[in-house]
C-alpha cells in the first residue's frame, strides 16, 4: 500500500466534483461510508477541525454519487438513505434533478 502524501479538504473535493459541500459532509459524516483510512480529521487549532479525503477516498465519494445518479429515483433514495438533514435532501432535490 502506498503511503498517503496529500489530501483534499471538502470544499476543494466538491469543487473538482462539481458537487454540494454540504452534501458530501453529509455523505461522510457516516465514516462507514468510505473504507477505513480515506477519511482524515485535520486539526486547524485546539478544537477546530476541518475533514479531508484521500485520493482513494475522493473516488469512492465520486463512484456513490455516479452509481446513485442513474435515475431520479436512485438519486433520492440515495438522499433519503445517506442524508439525515431534511432541510439538505429537500434543496439538493429541488437543485437539479439527475
Amino acid at each position: 500500500m502506498a503511503a498517503v502524501t496529500h489530501v483534499c479538504s471538502i470544499d476543494y473535493v466538491a469543487k473538482m466534483l462539481g458537487e454540494d459541500a454540504e452534501l458530501l459532509e453529509a455523505i461522510i459524516s457516516n465514516d462507514d461510508n468510505l473504507t477505513y483510512g480515506n477519511i482524515v480529521s485535520i486539526y486547524v487549532g485546539p478544537d477546530e477541525t476541518i475533514t479531508a479525503l484521500t485520493d482513494d477516498g475522493i473516488e469512492e465519494v465520486k463512484e456513490m454519487i455516479r452509481a446513485a445518479s442513474i435515475t431520479n429515483k436512485t438519486w433520492y433514495e440515495f438522499l433519503d438513505d445517506f442524508v439525515d438533514d431534511t432541510d439538505l435532501v429537500t434543496r439538493i432535490k429541488a437543485k437539479s434533478p439527475r
